[in-house]
């Protein structure tokens, strides 16, 4: 039988790890009640639904943090509903002079992994701040362990006052999100950036597969890189061309369309729908840029045949729908080609598949310049 004296030695040494806890930032259970107290009293918290997120394209939503609206679950399919509850490309903007950062924050699932995404990407929230340059750079991470998580992003941080992003999970769901500062500290909302958006409609690499961090997603590096408020269309698996999407992309204030689906189309599919869905977007939006955009190489192509038929397929049914397009009189159309998406080295896929942070990079890489040329007549 333990002795009191060992007992209390164990209670007190939890007291004394849970207070260190605290102090660097573990996540409320291992918190005792006093110390969670004590610390909540030196906290502002702020719920980012008072002054808004960037990235989401809709008001009318079911639930705040949803990329589709609300009557959009009885216009697409079911697959593509459940995936629009996820959060990916949206961020929320705020300045303050605090030197410590904190978040609580839901998520919608317990799933806060996949096995070739980690939980940082798929659950996790991702901490920029600018610089003296006005350069957001990357700042802190939260890294979930479980479904409601309170967690300091940064403490320590250097004096000034400045602006700062939170960027909000990739493959999960979430139910509700503030940030604490220190109190007594100035804090500023920014409200979210609602035209001129860089809308990307596409598939699971899209969706931010298998990004590390939320920031990593490549429509979020184009996002920073050309200074535009973006929404993240990708539905993993479930990028098809679907026409209904169209209704809804041409309710967006964009300033440019990218349509990336090939990863999730057959040939056969993108002769059935490319055409149609490049018209019917274009008749709703006639002066508005479209960049048409080819699947990646899979890693392994070079030694599976049938992974390499695969790309070349759907390519050539690609490039074939953009020349008939074009014939038909579809302007305001730029077609960026897939092989060099990703380099030429085979190092930026984690399964072959889905883009690594490198692979994520390398595609913003591919993809800036053509997006600055576009909109260069309207900037």
């Amino acid at each position: 039988m333990r002795s009191l004296l060992s007992t209390r030695r164990e209670a007190l040494g939890f007291a004394t790890g849970s207070i260190l806890g605290c102090v660097l930032g573990i996540h409320r259970p291992f918190q005792t009640a006093f110390a969670t107290a004590a610390e909540d009293a030196d906290v502002a918290w702020h719920d980012v639904r008072e002054w808004g997120v960037e990235g989401r394209g809709w008001d009318e939503t079911a639930r705040y943090f949803d990329r589709l609206p609300a009557k959009a679950e009885a216009v697409v399919r079911p697959e593509v509903w459940n995936l629009s509850r996820h959060s990916a490309g949206m961020c929320v903007r705020f300045a303050t002079d605090s030197p410590v950062i904190r978040a609580r924050y839901s998520l919608l699932s317990a799933n806060l992994a996949m096995p070739h995404m980690a939980a940082t990407g798929v659950s996790g929230l991702d901490l920029y701040g600018k610089d003296e340059a006005g350069r957001l750079r990357w700042v802190a991470v939260a890294r979930p362990t479980q479904k409601d998580m309170d967690v300091t992003l940064a403490t320590g941080l250097s004096p000034g006052h400045r602006e700062y992003a939170v960027y909000l999970p990739l493959y999960n769901g979430v139910e509700s999100l503030e940030i604490g500062v220190s109190a007594g500290a100035d804090f500023q909302p920014i409200s979210p950036r609602r035209t001129r958006l860089l809308v990307y409609y596409g598939t699971s690499i899209a969706h931010g597969g298998c990004a590390g961090r939320p920031s990593m997603a490549f429509p979020s590096i184009l996002g920073r890189r050309l200074g535009l408020p973006h929404v993240n269309l990708g539905f993993s698996g479930n990028g098809k061309m679907d026409l209904e999407l169209t209704d809804l992309l041409a309710e967006l204030e964009a300033a440019v369309y990218c349509i990336d689906c090939l990863p999730n189309m057959t040939a056969a599919e993108i002769e059935e729908l490319a055409e149609p869905f490049v018209k019917r977007l274009r008749s709703h939006k006639p002066d508005t840029p479209i960049v048409l955009v080819e699947d990646r190489t899979y890693g392994d192509s070079w030694i599976i045949p049938a992974r390499r038929s695969r790309n070349e397929t759907s390519r050539a049914a690609f490039r074939a729908a953009y020349q008939r397009l074009l014939q038909s009189g579809v302007s305001g159309l730029e077609y960026v080609e897939g092989e060099s998406l990703l380099g030429d080295d085979g190092e930026a896929l984690i399964d072959g598949s889905h883009p690594s942070d490198l692979g994520m990079f390398r595609m913003a890489d591919a993809l800036e310049p053509v997006l600055r040329r576009v909109l260069k007549p309207s900037s």
